[in-house]
């Protein structure tokens, strides 16, 4: 063991940590909303009636801030790469480049790098020029909709449901996993739909679960909970609640960080404590899962949601972001937001997932022996019960913490994983828990001579 001589400087550790204080980026600063009062601000329908839908209603909040270019850009994007249809919160869309120059040359290349907006917003120069699609990209690449066993209801694993209530949200990410169904139609992409009434999916779903005792954990979700109207939600959140089989119900919900001013108007929140009230007589857990990728998007408002949830009865809230370049795949970014989760704004830092295998997201992806490094460098910054799990979900297989693989072939990309339970489509299928499932890293990522094959094997294809 070595000591440090007097006048020895201490090693660097690899993270520095510095507190973080969130704070509201000022609407003001941009020309649509300067005359935006704070009361406006945070009115629920003020948010969601002032959306930018379209790159008409972008220049009209940014007024001269972004030049020709960026719009070139997203158009070009539009016709040809996106697979979700524009929607951004004002709340979502002030969290971009919050302290750029205000001269137009400036803020564009502000802009333009900002990593919110390289997955809120993406432009066709984000994405992969060679690949912006993996060749074995899938629409609905988890096979969810394969796995309904009425519409809209995922049992996928043998003790947990996935419930889709509304295939619409508040905001659309550019990654979306569920792109095949949730939101508008784009002209590279025509969305699946549900076909059910709301009240009948929802009487299917429960009658389902009344006969199959065996799900205990129903994962509540869309799109966004935050997109159904709160009698409805609660209702068949009182509905599962009356299933003595049901133990934990999660409630999913982007719009903690992208519309948290939804929950905080006072009709939402006296109805979680209602349905918290009635979850604690009966032993259920009920917590919120939201979706966070930056520390730029924990703003004041957000803590402030996720607290008056808390105080309402929840017994945890819990961020599931996505590991995406550019955006938060460097141990200093990842480590800074949940920093910033778990300290200022009292929300768990749980699971980071490897972006999914759908169209165009390979300027996103990470390998998957990228996703080992930086599970490796995050461990020992943060308490133990608040470490993320980077997980990679396996198509066919499920959440997989990434150093579970069983084999890897890191020249052409191609990890293997195994399962140790059936879906509700392999109950028949004796040799389930002993095949191997296939996932790919990005082919940009591959050594020289991975990335010639690919091509080659492109190539003989067309």
């Amino acid at each position: 063991m070595t000591s440090q001589g007097p006048h020895t400087l201490p090693a660097p550790q690899p993270y520095e940590y510095e507190r973080v204080i969130p704070v509201e980026p000022d609407w003001r600063r941009l020309p649509g909303w300067s005359e935006v009062t704070a009361v406006q601000w945070r009115d629920a329908q003020w948010q969601r009636a002032h959306c930018v839908k379209s790159a008409r209603q972008l220049k009209a909040v940014m007024g001269p801030l972004l030049e020709d270019r960026f719009y070139d850009d997203l158009e070009a994007d539009h016709k040809r790469f996106a697979t979700m249809s524009t929607l951004l919160t004002p709340q979502m869309l002030n969290t971009m480049a919050p302290h750029a120059p205000t001269t137009a040359a400036a803020y564009t290349e502000a802009f333009l790098s900002d990593p919110v907006r390289r997955y809120m917003l993406p432009v066709a120069s984000d994405r992969d020029p060679e690949w912006p699609s993996h060749p074995y990209a899938q629409r609905d690449s988890l096979h969810e909709a394969e796995m309904w066993v009425v519409e809209g209801l995922t049992h996928r694993y043998p003790t947990k449901v996935l419930a889709e209530l509304v295939s619409t949200c508040p905001q659309y990410c550019g990654h979306c996993t569920r792109m095949d169904l949730v939101g508008g139609s784009t002209p590279q992409v025509e969305k699946q739909k549900l076909t059910l009434k709301p009240a009948d999916r929802q009487d299917q779903m429960i009658d389902y679960l009344k006969r199959n005792p065996g799900v205990r954990d129903v994962v509540v979700s869309g799109g966004d909970v935050a997109n159904v109207p709160w009698p409805r939600l609660e209702s068949f959140l009182m509905r599962l609640l009356d299933l003595e089989s049901v133990r934990d119900i999660r409630l999913a919900t982007k719009a903690l960080a992208g519309l948290p001013q939804h929950w905080l108007q006072g009709s939402v929140l006296e109805g979680l404590e209602r349905v918290a009230r009635t979850a604690a007589r009966r032993s259920v857990n009920l917590a919120v899962h939201t979706h966070v990728n930056h520390v730029q998007s924990v703003t004041p408002l957000v803590a402030e949601a996720a607290r008056a949830a808390l105080d309402a009865g929840v017994r945890d809230i819990r961020n599931q972001g996505v590991v995406m370049r550019g955006v938060n795949a460097s141990p200093k970014d990842l480590l800074d937001l949940c920093m910033v989760l778990q300290g200022e704004a009292n929300i768990l830092p749980y699971y980071f997932y490897m972006c999914d295998m759908i169209p165009n997201a390979e300027h996103w992806r990470i390998a998957v022996w990228e996703a080992q490094e930086l599970q490796h460098a995050v461990m020992g910054y943060l308490p133990g019960y608040a470490t993320p799990r980077i997980v990679c979900d396996v198509p066919y297989v499920g959440k997989r913490w990434v150093h579970q693989l069983v084999d890897y072939d890191r020249e052409l990309g191609v990890s293997q994983w195994t399962k140790n339970y059936r879906t509700g489509i392999e109950l028949d299928d004796p040799d389930a828990l002993a095949r191997r499932h296939p996932f790919y890293d990005p082919i940009t990522t591959l050594p020289e001579a991975g990335r010639r094959r690919w091509r080659e094997n492109a190539q003989e294809k067309g």
